[in-house]
């Protein structure tokens, strides 16, 4: 189970790394800067994604996955388990 979860992880690592280069590469092109401005520009846009994933991912873990699909969520127990009951988050006691 953790491979599949750990494929998802992979692609969507890629995806956004991809993504935020290429969008990079884009943004100086159309600016009619010099390339070397992609990096910074490609900087300011993971720091979006990152605030992105905060609010519609897994709390801490900086995915844009749902929780099925992301390898930080841990497996599901049956019944209660040794963290039955605890808090959960980046803030949790």
């Amino acid at each position: 189970m953790f491979g599949s979860k750990l494929k998802y992880d992979v692609v969507e690592r890629a995806l956004w790394t991809g993504a935020e280069g290429t969008l990079g590469i884009l943004a100086t092109a159309l600016a009619d800067v010099s390339v070397w401005w992609a990096a910074p520009v490609a900087l300011v846009l993971a720091a979006g994604k990152s605030w992105v994933a905060g609010r519609i991912g897994r709390l801490g873990t900086g995915s844009t996955l749902p929780k099925s699909k992301d390898p930080a969520t841990p497996p599901r127990t049956v019944g209660l388990g040794p963290n039955a009951g605890a808090a959960e988050g980046p803030f949790a006691p």
